[in-house]
């Protein structure tokens, strides 16, 4: 991707979390500039890599494939002793012409909610012994404290304020329903790690390579100086 159209995008989403009047934290404006002076005081926000993030999932094609997203909190699993969380949050921003690829995660258990805009559609499976989707099996979900039986692939529609607990081994994907406009999705799970912890049905990667074409207006999480 080019920085200019990660700056662009960046700035699309924290129009509408202005717009649904949602307050990020400090760390959140915080520019590139100011990165270069911030002592290891801010290391949580390194190490547990808070802050502004884009998925293009490697494959350069960011408006069909893609999000932009923000991790407000996260502990750190390889580093507990330091960091004590066992939970994690995230503010997501999903267009109607981009599409986050099935997957599932190993340990993370997590809530996906339509946080406000469109309606967002969650297709489910259950995952086999050996990782492989169950085409056949009916899927369990759980949607705002209802059970609810459904069958394997359908899409789960999220309108604004709805919810859905997605349990480890479970695959997903999500989009947007074509009409209703872009979603904000909050999410609410135990300790992310991205690095580890996502099973892709089809191989993919995770962070976007970037052509330098104008200066970043923000540092994504993995792009913070480290401090002196």
């Amino acid at each position: 991707m080019k920085r200019s159209e990660i700056n662009a995008a960046l700035k699309e989403m924290e129009q509408m979390i202005n717009d649904y009047r949602v307050a990020l934290p400090p760390f959140c404006h915080f520019t590139p500039d100011e990165w270069n002076n911030k002592g290891h005081e801010y290391d949580e926000i390194r190490d547990n890599m808070l802050g502004w993030d884009i998925t293009d999932y490697g494959l350069g094609k960011f408006e069909e494939v893609g999000f932009s997203l923000i991790t407000l909190r996260n502990g750190n699993l390889k580093m507990q002793d330091k960091y004590k969380k066992t939970y994690a949050e995230k503010l997501l921003y999903i267009k109607e012409s981009q599409y986050s690829p099935m997957h599932f995660h190993w340990s993370k258990m997590e809530d996906i909610i339509n946080r406000g805009g469109g309606n967002l559609l969650i297709r489910v499976y259950n995952s086999t012994e050996n990782e492989d989707m169950d085409k056949v099996s009916d899927v369990h979900v759980h949607l705002d404290g209802r059970e609810v039986v459904v069958p394997a692939g359908t899409q789960v529609k999220l309108m604004p304020g709805e919810s859905i607990s997605i349990q480890p081994y479970l695959y997903h994907d999500f989009e947007v329903e074509k009409g209703s406009g872009p979603v904000l999705i909050g999410e609410v799970s135990q300790c992310n790690d991205d690095n580890t912890d996502n099973r892709f049905y089809e191989p993919i990667g995770r962070f976007p390579t970037i052509e330098e074409d104008e200066a970043p207006y923000r540092l994504l999480c993995n792009e913070y100086p480290t401090a002196e």
